[in-house]
């Protein structure tokens, strides 16, 4: 038998559970430069936030990068597959979760190079760098995300 006190319990999980983004129900693969250590701290990074992640090493990076569309003027270290989208480099987990949900039409997000303080260069929350939208409506270069800034998203 639930009592009311269950009830309660089991539907605020449920809202919970349904506001989460989607995790290891979407697997995600990092292509990853060879023997970078900070490809795989970020690796380790959503792991431990819950994602399936495996690990690929890319054998020509910028030729790999330009099959997929990424431009290289936007490239950085590492490149995330998850969800139909590229995430180039060290994308915040808060920016990769927002495309996610939100579904724009962009083919991705990227942060050139590999700014300080980002996830798996120091996980600084406080960091502050822009993200980068790309492809399809978004064009290239329009921000789409300001770590470490009052002002999260400027889709």
């Amino acid at each position: 038998m639930i009592t009311r006190r269950h009830f309660t319990t089991l539907s605020a999980t449920a809202l919970v559970m349904a506001a989460l983004p989607v995790r290891a129900d979407t697997p995600m693969r990092v292509l990853a430069s060879p023997g970078c250590g900070c490809c795989h701290a970020w690796a380790d990074l959503a792991r431990t936030r819950g994602y399936a992640v495996t690990v690929e090493e890319l054998t020509d990076l910028d030729a790999q990068k330009l099959e997929r569309g990424i431009p290289l003027e936007l490239a950085s270290c590492h490149t995330i597959e998850m969800g139909g989208y590229l995430f180039e480099g060290h994308v915040p987990f808060e920016a990769l979760e927002a495309v996610l949900q939100d579904r724009p039409d962009i083919t991705g997000l990227a942060v050139p190079g590999m700014p300080m303080g980002s996830p798996g260069m120091g996980d600084d929350p406080s960091a502050r760098y822009d993200v980068i939208a790309f492809g399809k409506e978004a064009g290239t270069g329009t921000v789409y995300y300001r770590a470490g800034t009052a002002q999260p998203f400027d889709t």
